[in-house]
C-alpha cells in the first residue's frame, strides 16, 4: 500500500465490514489506523487478504527522547534523517534541535541498534527519563543498550557571548573546535543568525574562552553572564529606516543603552528586533524617536507577511507637491541669476530659503540628529554643503542641491519598494477568505486565517486556493506557477495535493486543509526570503565597509581643501571652500551603499517568481563560482519510481495480453516492480487470479481460466528450464539499459519479457549540456550498483558516474571535489544529508511539498525540473554581473568628479546631479532583475 489507488481499494473493501467507525492513511509508511469495535480485529484482517493486501497488525508504540549534546543545527538533522528513518523498527522521529532533543517512536524490543546508529555518526546521544528536563550542562554519557535511566550532568556556569564577524556554520565549525580544546567547556550553543555563542562551561571567569576565540580572529564580547536568559525579543516596526545611515544612527543611539543586548536590522522589510533584559521598554522606543522616526511595536512571533503590509509603499500628494514647489522656487532662484541679478539680492535668497524649506527641512532635521550623535552620514554631508553653500552666498546652488537630492532621495524610495513588493505581491497570491463545509453540509464563506486544519474547503473554477490541502473531490487542473515557476497547469485529482496561492483553472475542487494560515508553502517561501532579504551578502559587506571609511576620509580631504590652500599658500578662501563644497557631495556614499541591496533583494525575488528559493545572497553570489556539481541518480535525474518500458512478446503473445495477464496476478504483489506492470497496464480490466503464491527471491505465480502462470526474474526461468540464448540476449540487452528484467512464462514456455526502470525525467540530458556549457562538471553519486549508474549517467551526458556509495561514501567524494573548486550537492532534502550539508551549496530538489527541504536546503527547487539548477547559474551569474557593474560605475562617477572638484570644474549642484544620476542609475540597474525572463534555454515563461 503505497499509492492513492490501494487506499481507495481499501476503503471501498473496508467500508462493507461492519463496526468500523473510522480509517487513517499513512501511505509513506504504509500503515493503517482504523478505528472499530472491539471485535473487529479479525474481520479487517480477513477483508484486507481478501483484496491481496499483506497486512499485519503493527506492534504498539513506544517511545525514546535523546538528548544529543552536536545536534543544534538542520545539517545534524538532515544526517539523522538519513539514517534513523529507513531503520526496522522505526515509525518517526522527531526533532528539537533548539532543546537538542531527539524523539524516536519505534516498535522495538531494545533501543541499542538506535543508539548505534547515531554513534556511528559520530554523536553522542544521552537518553533521557521520561519527563525528565534536557541536561545543561556536563558530559553527556553515551546511551548503552541497557534502559536504566543515565543521571544528568551538574549545572555549571552560562555565559553569552556576541561575535560580531561569525554568521555562518564555516566560523561554527571553527570555534567548535578551538573550544572543544579548552578545558572546562561544557557545551556550545549557536545561533548564527543573532551572532550569539551560548556556553556552559565550569571556570572561574570568561578569560580564557575570550582569548580562544581570538585566537581564531573571532571579535567576541560578554552579552550576558550568569545564565539568566534574557526577558524577550520586541520586534519594532519602523518606516523611515531602510537604508544603513538609519541602521548606523539606531546602532549608535541603542548599542550602549543599559539592557539591550543585541540588534538585528531588516532594512529591506524596515524591522528592528531588540534583544533585552528590560522591563519597560520605554527607554528604547523613546531613544529612536529622538532620532526623528516612529517606531511602531509588535510581537517578535508576529508573522513577517503581516509586517510587510504594515506601511503603505507610496509617496504622499503633500510630498510631491512641495518638491515641485521647492524645485520651481530653486530653478528661478538659479534662473534669476543668469539673467543677472544679484546672487547676494533679497529676491534670491528668499526663494532659495523657500525652496530649502520645501524641499530640504527633513534632510537638515537628519543633518541635525547626526550632528548630535557624531555620526558622519550623508544627511550631514548634504546638510554642511547646503549651510557651507549659504554662508559663502552660493543661495541659488545651496537650493538646488538640497532639492536634487530630495528628489532623489523619493525616487530611490520608490525604485526599494519595487524590489520589496516582489515579496510582498507573492502573499497577496492566497485569497483572504474561503468556502468552508459546516457539518449539516452547507457552504459558508469566513476568512482564511481562522480555517482550522482538517477543514474540508472548496475553490471554483478561476478562484485561488487559500490553504495548502489535500483533495478530497473533484478533478481540475491548476496553475502551479507562484509556487514551483512551472508554466503548464498540473492535473489535481482525488489524494493531489493543492497549494495556497495557485489557481484552479477549469473544475471545482474540494479539500481538506493540511495547513493553516501563516503555515502554508506560499507562507514559507515568502518567510524564506524575507529572512534571506535580510542577511548581507558578502559583496554588501565588503561595500558597507568600504563606504564606513571612504565618507571619513573624503570628509577629511574636503576640510584640508577648504584649509589648507588658503592658509598655508595665500589662496582666495571662496574658491577653496566651495572646492571642498563640492567634494562633500561627491563624498556621500549612496550609490555605492544603495547598488549591492537592491540587486541581491532583486535576484531573490527573480529566483523565487522562477520557483527556486535561494536562503541568501551569499548563495546568490556563489553559484557563479561552482565549479562541479555532485547529483543523486534516483529522484533526481530520474523520476524516482520503477516504470513499465518495455514488452516484448514471445511467440503468439499480444503485448496487450501479456500485459493483462502479468499485471492480474501482480497486482496481488507488495513488490515496487509488480506495482510497475500494474500501472502500466492501466485501468483496464483484469483476469480473476486463483492460487496466488509469492516465490521468495524469484517472482510469483497464480492460475488464470486453470493454468498456471510464472512472473519473475532470470533466476526463476532458469529453475524452470525453459531459459534458451535468443531470452538470455534480450535480458542482457535490457540489463545493460539499467532495467529490470521480468518474464511471463508458463512451466512449459516463455510468453513474453517486459522491462522495468526508474525513467530518466525528460528535462535531465538538457540540465546537463547547460551545466556543460557553464563549465561546470555533473559528477553523479548514487548507492545504485555501478551498471545501472554507469548506464542512466551514459543516457543523461555524464561521464563522471559513482555506484554503490553509502553516505560516507558520498561525503568522501565530495571531499574529494572540492579540492578543485567550490561544490553543488543536488538531493532530495532528507536523504544524502552528510554530502548536502559538506557541500558549498546544498541544492533540494522537488521542494513545493517538503517543509523539511524549504526549511533546510540552501538553494530549494521547488519544481522536479533539473533545469532549474543551470537557470540559477545564469541568475548568479547575471547578478554578479550587475554587481560589478554598479560598484564601478558608481566609484568611476565618484573618482571623475573628484577630480573636476580639485581642478574648479564642476559646480554644487552638477556634483549632486551627477551623485543622484550615479543612485538612480544602479537602482534601476538592479531592478533590471525584476524584469528579465527565466534565464533558460528553454520556454519556461
Amino acid at each position: 500500500m503505497d499509492c492513492p489507488s490501494e487506499e481507495a481499494q481499501i476503503r471501498k473493501r473496508l467500508a462493507q465490514v461492519d463496526g468500523i467507525r473510522g480509517m487513517v492513511f499513512d501511505l509513506a509508511g504504509r500503515r493503517l489506523e482504523v478505528t472499530h469495535e472491539p471485535a473487529g480485529q479479525n474481520a479487517i484482517l480477513r477483508a484486507l487478504h481478501a483484496i491481496g493486501m499483506q497486512a499485519v497488525v503493527a506492534p504498539a508504540s513506544q517511545q525514546v527522547v535523546y538528548f544529543i549534546e552536536e545536534m543544534d543545527c538542520p545539517s545534524e538533522e538532515r544526517q539523522l534523517r538519513s539514517v534513523l528513518e529507513p531503520l526496522e523498527g522505526v515509525q518517526a522521529v522527531d526533532f528539537d534541535l533548539k532543546a537538542h532533543t531527539l524523539t524516536v517512536s519505534h516498535s522495538l524490543a531494545d533501543t541499542a541498534s538506535i543508539a548505534r546508529t547515531i554513534e556511528g555518526l559520530g554523536m553522542r546521544p544521552f537518553e533521557k527519563a521520561e519527563g525528565s528536563a534536557a541536561p545543561v550542562a556536563g558530559e553527556p554519557v553515551p546511551v548503552v543498550a541497557s534502559h536504566a535511566p543515565l543521571a544528568a550532568p551538574a549545572a555549571g556556569s552560562a555565559t553569552r557571548f556576541f561575535i560580531s564577524n561569525m554568521d555562518c556554520p564555516t566560523e561554527k565549525a571553527t570555534i567548535r573546535k578551538r573550544l572543544g580544546a579548552v578545558d572546562g567547556i561544557e557545551r556550545l550553543d549557536f545561533d548564527l543568525m543573532q551572532r550569539r555563542l551560548d556556553v556552559q562551561h565550569h571556570l572561574p571567569d570568561t578569560a580564557p574562552i575570550l582569548k580562544a576565540l581570538s585566537d581564531v580572529g573571532m571579535k567576541a564580547t560578554v552579552e550576558r553572564a550568569g545564565g539568566q536568559d534574557p526577558q524577550g525579543q520586541a520586534v519594532y516596526l519602523i518606516e523611515k529606516m531602510d537604508c544603513p545611515t538609519e541602521e548606523g544612527l539606531l546602532r549608535k543611539a541603542l548599542e550602549g543603552m543599559p539592557g539591550v543586548k543585541a540588534l538585528d536590522f531588516n532594512l529591506m522589510g524596515r524591522t528592528l528586533t531588540v534583544s533585552h533584559e528590560l522591563a519597560d521598554l520605554a527607554p528604547v522606543t523613546a531613544a529612536i524617536e529622538r532620532l526623528g522616526m516612529a517606531p511602531v511595536l509588535r510581537s517578535a512571533s508576529e508573522p513577517a507577511p503581516s509586517v510587510a503590509r504594515e506601511f503603505g509603499t507610496g509617496i504622499s500628494r503633500g510630498q510631491w507637491i512641495r518638491m515641485v514647489l521647492s524645485g520651481v522656487l530653486a530653478l528661478g532662484a538659479e534662473a534669476m541669476v543668469f539673467a543677472g541679478t544679484p546672487e547676494a539680492s533679497w529676491p534670491i535668497i528668499l526663494a532659495s530659503l523657500a525652496a530649502i524649506g520645501l524641499g530640504g527641512i527633513e534632510t537638515l532635521k537628519k543633518g541635525w540628529i547626526a550632528l548630535k550623535t557624531r555620526s558622519l552620514n550623508m544627511n550631514l554631508l548634504m546638510t554642511v554643503a547646503v549651510i557651507g553653500a549659504a554662508l559663502i552666498g552660493q543661495w541659488p546652488e545651496a537650493a538646488v542641491v538640497i532639492w536634487l537630492f530630495g528628489i532623489a532621495e523619493m525616487i530611490e524610495a520608490l525604485s526599494l519598494d519595487r524590489a520589496r513588493n516582489a515579496i510582498r505581491k507573492l502573499m497577496d497570491l492566497a485569497p483572504e477568505s474561503a468556502l468552508i463545509r459546516q457539518p449539516d453540509g452547507q457552504w459558508i464563506e469566513v476568512k482564511a486565517d481562522t480555517v482550522p486544519v482538517g477543514s474540508v474547503l472548496r475553490v471554483r473554477p478561476g478562484e485561488r486556493i487559500a490553504l495548502d490541502g489535500e483533495v478530497v473531490a473533484g478533478q481540475s487542473s491548476v496553475n502551479q506557477a507562484p509556487i514551483t515557476g512551472e508554466s503548464m497547469p498540473v492535473e489535481k485529482v482525488v489524494g493531489a495535493t493543492v497549494f495556497a496561492g495557485t489557481i484552479n483553472e477549469r473544475g471545482t475542487l474540494e479539500f481538506r486543509v493540511t495547513s493553516r494560515k501563516g503555515e502554508t508553502t506560499l507562507d514559507r517561501i515568502a518567510r524564506s526570503v524575507q529572512e534571506a532579504q535580510g542577511q548581507r551578502a558578502p559583496t554588501q559587506r565588503f561595500v558597507d565597509k568600504f563606504a564606513s571609511i571612504y565618507t571619513p576620509a573624503v570628509f577629511a580631504v574636503a576640510l584640508a581643501v577648504a584649509v589648507v590652500p588658503p592658509l598655508a599658500f595665500g589662496q582666495p578662501w571662496f574658491e577653496w571652500v566651495y572646492k571642498a563644497l563640492v567634494m562633500l557631495v561627491i563624498a556621500c556614499p549612496c550609490a555605492l551603499v544603495i547598488s549591492t541591496p537592491v540587486t541581491v533583494v532583486s535576484g531573490l525575488a527573480a529566483a523565487a517568481r522562477r520557483g527556486i528559493l535561494v536562503k541568501g545572497g551569499l548563495y546568490l553570489e556563489q553559484g557563479r563560482h561552482l565549479k562541479s556539481v555532485a547529483l543523486d541518480k534516483t529522484g533526481t535525474l530520474t523520476h524516482g519510481r520503477p516504470a513499465l518500458t518495455d514488452i516484448i512478446p514471445q511467440g503468439a503473445m499480444t503485448k496487450n495480453e501479456a500485459l493483462r495477464l502479468a499485471a492480474s496476478i501482480d497486482v496481488l504483489s507488495e513488490h515496487p516492480v509488480a506495482t510497475a506492470i500494474v500501472t502500466g497496464h492501466g485501468n483496464a480490466p483484469l483476469a480473476t487470479v486463483e492460487r496466488f503464491e509469492a516465490i521468495p527471491g524469484r517472482g510469483v505465480k497464480g492460475d488464470v481460466d486453470g493454468r498456471t502462470y510464472y512472473v519473475g526474474n532470470h533466476r526463476l526461468i532458469e529453475e524452470l528450464g525453459i531459459c534458451s540464448p535468443e531470452l538470455e540476449a534480450q535480458l542482457d540487452a535490457l540489463e545493460f539499459q539499467a532495467k529490470t528484467a521480468v518474464v511471463l512464462a508458463t512451466d512449459k514456455e516463455v510468453l513474453a519479457v517486459l522491462g522495468v526502470a526508474d525513467t530518466v525525467r525528460e528535462t535531465s540530458r538538457q540540465a546537463i549540456e547547460d551545466l556543460k556549457s557553464l563549465g561546470i562538471e555533473p559528477v553523479m553519486l548514487t548507492g545504485d550498483n555501478k551498471k545501472t549508474a554507469q548506464a542512466v549517467a551514459t543516457q543523461v551526458g555524464i561521464t563522471s558516474a559513482k555506484g554503490e556509495l553509502l553516505p560516507q561514501d558520498k561525503l568522501q567524494a565530495i571531499e574529494e571535489l572540492l579540492a578543485r573548486g567550490p561544490v553543488g550537492m543536488v538531493g532530495d532534502g532528507v536523504n544524502d544529508a552528510p554530502a548536502l550539508a559538506r557541500s558549498s551549496i546544498g541544492f533540494a530538489m522537488g521542494a513545493a511539498g517538503t517543509d523539511t527541504a524549504i526549511e533546510t536546503a540552501d538553494v530549494a527547487l521547488m519544481q522536479d525540473d533539473l533545469r532549474k539548477l543551470p537557470e540559477f547559474i545564469r541568475l548568479s551569474q547575471r547578478v554578479a554581473g550587475i554587481l560589478t557593474a554598479n560598484i564601478v560605475f558608481a566609484l568611476g562617477i565618484k573618482a571623475i568628479f573628484m577630480v573636476l572638484a580639485f581642478t574648479g570644474h564642476a559646480s554644487l549642484w552638477l556634483a549632486i546631479l551627477a551623485d543622484m544620476g550615479a543612485s538612480l542609475a544602479v537602482v534601476f540597474n538592479g531592478l533590471r532583475l525584476l524584469r528579465a525572463p527565466a534565464a533558460t534555454r528553454v520556454n519556461n515563461s
